[in-house]
């Protein structure tokens, strides 16, 4: 999963750099896993922007990806396709009655390998087990928060979470922003590094590319007039002359803006700061 840095033959490819895909081996989707996906340009359904700096980019289709993983059969795994809607690749697999499904592709997986969803499955990368099932020290991703939900954490290329401790009811996973934090141990869990680590190497290399991913420019507070931010205005340039805040006001660094009554609180072992 290397990544190919083009030939300065203009301005924009000089700090170029793409994932080579050598790992791909299937160009076309599945088509009974497909799904239509719409934009929204950061309109709520008021048609009101609640997020901003969203619009444009390249038409997608989502891919429906297997994230409870119940079917306890052997899988075998028939390609590995890219994901135009996140980080990771992803694999295509096939159980023996025939049916197909989408899972997230794990660091080292390769067409044809054998994968289950059970907890009498070896420790072996792919593999789908409860977290009670897998010893104190392995590498995670996948991770379900509720039993029975589906993997909601630890999705995104190159992550990776470790159990730390056991107990009958939880275990301690630190997660890779350092949080450690009480997971049912009825949850499910996939073993190993999620696949494309090289993605955060990545260097986009001109503003165009960008706008293919559905962003659009980011305008700084200070670049704007008093009326559009708090920070805006002034006569020359100047960096605000308060704490940095949006636009609404609300402290923009160092801020917390976690609830101190969450009630997720009491599964937080250790703040990942």
């Amino acid at each position: 999963m290397a990544l190919r840095k083009l030939k300065p033959v203009t301005p924009a490819t000089r700090y170029y750099s793409i994932s080579s895909f050598e790992e791909i081996t299937k160009s076309t989707p599945e088509k009974s896993l497909l799904a239509p996906l719409k934009k929204s340009g950061g309109r709520n359904n008021h048609g009101r922007i609640t997020t901003r700096f969203r619009g444009g980019g390249h038409k997608r289709m989502y891919r429906i990806i297997d994230f409870k993983r119940n079917n306890p059969n052997d899988a075998t795994v028939i390609a590995i396709e890219y994901d135009p809607n996140r980080t990771a690749r992803i694999a295509l697999v096939k159980y023996p009655d025939g049916e197909k499904a989408y899972i997230i592709a794990p660091e080292g997986t390769k067409v044809n390998d054998i994968i289950y969803s059970t907890n009498e499955a070896d420790i072996k990368t792919g593999n789908t087990l409860q977290l009670k099932a897998i010893p104190v020290g392995t590498f995670i991703h996948n991770i379900e928060m509720k039993p029975g939900k589906g993997a909601q954490m630890v999705r995104s290329a190159g992550a990776a979470a470790q159990i730390i401790a056991k107990d009958e009811t939880y275990c301690q996973v630190k997660l890779p922003s350092g949080e450690v934090r009480l997971i049912r141990s009825e949850c499910k869990a996939t073993i190993g590094v999620v696949s494309n680590s090289d993605h955060e190497n990545i260097s986009w290399g001109k503003a165009g590319r960008t706008r293919w991913r559905g962003r659009r420019p980011h305008v700084r507070g200070v670049a704007m007039n008093p009326v559009d931010h708090p920070m805006g205005g002034g006569e020359g340039k100047t960096s605000g002359g308060g704490h940095p805040v949006s636009p609404w006001g609300l402290p923009a660094k160092g801020y917390k803006t976690r609830k101190k009554k969450n009630i997720s609180n009491k599964f937080i072992v250790k703040k990942r700061k």
